[in-house]
């Protein structure tokens, strides 16, 4: 398993995108959607872009079971959602350094 583990990480500190997988909340059915990350020693930043309203995030919060792929090597982990204010503005931080103020 850390052959495959140091492989997602290769991918992921190569990449700017990941396809994210969420169960969702209403329907049941597993949704993916590309989304921009930062990984940062063993974890991965996922932000919504459109905050606590993005469809993933409300997902997330009702079932915190994700999988995530870089373009063919994945894995599946446990969500954990940031509310505390200064954590999030520094997770929002570190998107600015990765993909630049403006986006």
């Amino acid at each position: 398993m850390a052959g495959s583990k140091d492989t997602l990480k290769e991918r992921l500190a190569r990449y700017r995108q990941i396809k994210l997988s969420v169960i969702g909340r209403k329907s049941g059915r597993t949704i993916s959607i590309p989304v921009w990350f930062v990984l940062e020693g063993e974890k991965l930043y996922l932000l919504p872009v459109r905050g606590s309203d993005t469809q993933w995030y409300k997902n997330v919060l009702h079932n915190p079971s994700i999988r995530i792929d870089a373009r063919g090597v994945g894995g599946e982990f446990r969500a954990a959602p940031i509310t505390d204010t200064k954590a999030v503005t520094a997770v929002v931080e570190k998107f600015r350094e990765k993909y630049g103020a403006r986006d």
